[in-house]
Formats: structure tokens, C-alpha cells, sequence
């Protein structure tokens, strides 16, 4: 069997490392880079309170039916997706935050998305971290 030289066993030591790390990584994202993202929409949305300003508070947005924070003028569309049964689960959400409007056809939203599946896991993560 042929020794291997120090590169390559750190080569491989880091590669374990990876592979048996990944998994945890992977299962979401970071509520602190989420907040650093969310920036983006605070134009519009708060996550702390009831207060809304162009859209609704994003406050217990996880698990929340669509359309339905008391006081705020949704559109047509979303206000139906609601009746028609859109929970904001994590996996929901995802796909409204990449396309709000292919999720939501004729949402008033003005977001274009977000274009990698990092940013948005980090934001559902912050909005977790504010039910």
C-alpha cells in the first residue's frame, strides 16, 4: 500500500470534513445573514410588530395564512390564494421569494426574487427567528 504524502491526507481529511458537515449546513439557512438579506425588504416590511408600511408585517409570516394580516390591502390575487388554501410554509415561501409573481400570479408584490437559494433560506431563517 503506498504512503500517502501530507497533501494528499490533509486533501482528504478536508474532504471528509465536508462531506460529513454538508448535511448540517444544508438543512438551512442563517438567521443572521437572513437579517443582513432582508435589508432589501425592509423598504416595505418589517418583521418586528404589526406596523405595515407598502406591505404587510412579515412578523409569524411562517405558518400564516396568505393574505391575511388584519388591516392591510392585498391584492385580489393574494387575498384568493389564501381562500384557496396558500399557508406560508417554508416551502411556499421559497418559491415566492425566487418568483412572487409565478407563486402568486397578479400579486401587487414589486420583487423581482431573489437568485440564489442561500439568500432565500437565510431569509425564511430570520423570519423563523421572529414569530
Amino acid at each position: 500500500m503506498r504512503r500517502r504524502s501530507p497533501l494528499e491526507r490533509s486533501g482528504l481529511c478536508l474532504a471528509a470534513l465536508l462531506a460529513f458537515s454538508f448535511p448540517a449546513w444544508a438543512e438551512g439557512g442563517d438567521a443572521a445573514r437572513g437579517a443582513a438579506t432582508f435589508k432589501a425588504c425592509s423598504n416595505c416590511h418589517v418583521v418586528q410588530g404589526d406596523r405595515t408600511v407598502f406591505g404587510p408585517s412579515l412578523q409569524g409570516v411562517v405558518g400564516r395564512k396568505a393574505g391575511s394580516v388584519p388591516g392591510y390591502r392585498y391584492s385580489e390575487a393574494m387575498l384568493a390564494a389564501g381562500e384557496q388554501g396558500l399557508i406560508w410554509t417554508e416551502a411556499d415561501l421559497s418559491a415566492f421569494l425566487s418568483s412572487p409573481k409565478r407563486k402568486v400570479p397578479g400579486t401587487s408584490m414589486r420583487f423581482w426574487g431573489f437568485w440564489s437559494q442561500s439568500s432565500i433560506d437565510d431569509v425564511i431563517a430570520y423570519l423563523k427567528a421572529n414569530p
